[in-house]
C-alpha cells in the first residue's frame, strides 16, 4: 500500500471529481491521502472530504502564501478549531505551514509571525506539522528548534543534504514527489537515493507538481505508484550491489514513515 502524504483534494481543479479520482486511486494501490487545509476558507471543506473517502485523513492550518488574506482572529479561530477536530480521527495534525521566500511580494515578517503562531498551536497540542519549506529552509529549521513541534513532514523537499539531516534529526520526515522524476532535477535525486528510506515519503501535491510523464498537466495520486518507481529505480542505479526494493517494498515502508510522524493517521489508514 501507498499513501500520498501530500494531495490538495479540495482544489478547484478538480471539480466535483475529487471523489471517484480517490476510489481510482485507490484501486491502484494507494491507500492513503493525506489533505492538507491552507487557509481558513477551506478547513471544514478538507474534513468533509476525508469524511467521504476511505483512508483519508486531514491537516488544518494556513499555507504561507495566503498570509496576505488573513484576518484578525483567524489564528484564534484555528486554535479552536483544532481542539474541536481533536475528536475526529481523521484530523491528524497542523498543516500546511511554513515559510515562501520564492514568491514575489510575500511579507517576510507577517510569514514568520503566522507561522510560529501555528507551531505555537501545534507544541500545546502536541500535533505534528505538515510544512511548505521553498528557499527557506533555515529559518523553518530554526522555527522547529524554537517551538519543538513533535514531529512532521518537510513536504516537496527541496534543499541541501545539510539541512536534510537537520530536519531528520528533529524527526521530521522528506517528501519526495513529481520533482523527483525530471533527470534535471539532479540535487533532488540525489537525495532521494541516498536519504536513509526511514526519513522519506511519497507525495504528488496534487494538482500541482506534475510528474515529468504529464508535465504541465493536472496531478492526482493515480500517479504515484510510477513516482515510487521512480524512487526504486534511483536508489537501485545508487547502489547497484545492493538489493533493490522494488516497489510493494517502498509502500510499506514509506507508508510506515507516515503513520510514524503522523501517528493519529495510523488509527484511520491501517484499519482502511
Amino acid at each position: 500500500m501507498l499513501i500520498d502524504s501530500h494531495c490538495h483534494w479540495d482544489a478547484p481543479e478538480f471539480g466535483e471529481d475529487s471523489v471517484g479520482l480517490m476510489a481510482a486511486a485507490r484501486e491502484l494501490g494507494v491507500g492513503g491521502f493525506v489533505i492538507p487545509a491552507v487557509e481558513r476558507s477551506n478547513w471544514s471543506t478538507v474534513a468533509q472530504l476525508a469524511e467521504q473517502v476511505t483512508g483519508a485523513v486531514f491537516t488544518l492550518g494556513i499555507h504561507p502564501l495566503y498570509v496576505g488574506g488573513v484576518q484578525e482572529g483567524d489564528l484564534h479561530a484555528l486554535r479552536g478549531q483544532v481542539e474541536l477536530s481533536l475528536k475526529n480521527p481523521k484530523f491528524v495534525g497542523i498543516g500546511e505551514i511554513g515559510l515562501d521566500y520564492f514568491v514575489p511580494d510575500l511579507d517576510p515578517q507577517l510569514q514568520w509571525h503566522i507561522f510560529t503562531e501555528q507551531l505555537k498551536i501545534a507544541r500545546d497540542f502536541e500535533l505534528p506539522v505538515v510544512l511548505h519549506v521553498r528557499r527557506s529552509q533555515d529559518m523553518v529549521l530554526k522555527g522547529i528548534r524554537q517551538f519543538k513541534p513533535s514531529s512532521g513532514i518537510a513536504h516537496a523537499f527541496n534543499g541541501s543534504e545539510q539541512q536534510a539531516q537537520l530536519f531528520l534529526k528533529y524527526g521530521f520526515c522528506l517528501g519526495f514527489g513529481g520533482a523527483m522524476t525530471y533527470t534535471r532535477a539532479l540535487q533532488i535525486r540525489r537525495l532521494a537515493s541516498q536519504l536513509p528510506l526511514d526519513g522519506i515519503v511519497l507525495e504528488t501535491d496534487a494538482p500541482d507538481i506534475a510528474p515529468e510523464w504529464i508535465n504541465h498537466q493536472r496531478n492526482d495520486s493515480s500517479h504515484l505508484p510510477q513516482i515510487a518507481q521512480t524512487l526504486s529505480d534511483l536508489r537501485r542505479d545508487a547502489a547497484p550491489l545492493e538489493q533493490a526494493l522494488e516497489v510493494e517494498a517502498l509502500g510499506r515502508i514509506t507508508s510506515a514513515n507516515v503513520m510514524r510522524v503522523l501517528p493519529r493517521a495510523a488509527l484511520v489508514i491501517t484499519t482502511a
